[in-house]
């Protein structure tokens, strides 16, 4: 059923690992924050790792009466920014899954 020298107990033991990676990296976005900006520097919001808004500052400066579709904008921009921040960051972060795919220390 298995391939001929195939080592199950090297393969378990690196999908063990790279679960433990996969945690660490998890936990450790978990942690992080980020801060996302717009409007150069107007509007700021802070989000943690999972993407939760913690923080918001908006500059006297953003705020516009008569124009508060802008402001909205500004803020969704902001958020966008600091949660691009945490896709990259997250992307970098996470063990190469892809070196599951190389058997080629097991035996293939």
């Amino acid at each position: 059923m298995f391939p001929e020298g195939l080592d199950m107990n090297a393969l378990l033991q690196q999908a063990q690992a790279m679960q433990e990676q996969l945690q660490q990296a998890q936990d450790e976005l978990a942690n992080s924050t980020f801060i996302g900006s717009s409007g150069g520097g107007l509007v700021k919001v802070t989000i943690t790792g999972g993407g939760e808004l913690i923080g918001l500052k908006i500059s006297p400066d953003a705020v516009d009466m008569d124009d508060l579709d802008s402001l909205s904008d500004l803020i969704i921009a902001a958020f966008r920014d600091a949660s691009g921040q945490a896709a990259q960051q997250a992307q970098t972060m996470m063990p190469d899954l892809g070196a599951m795919g190389d058997m080629g220390d097991l035996g293939f």
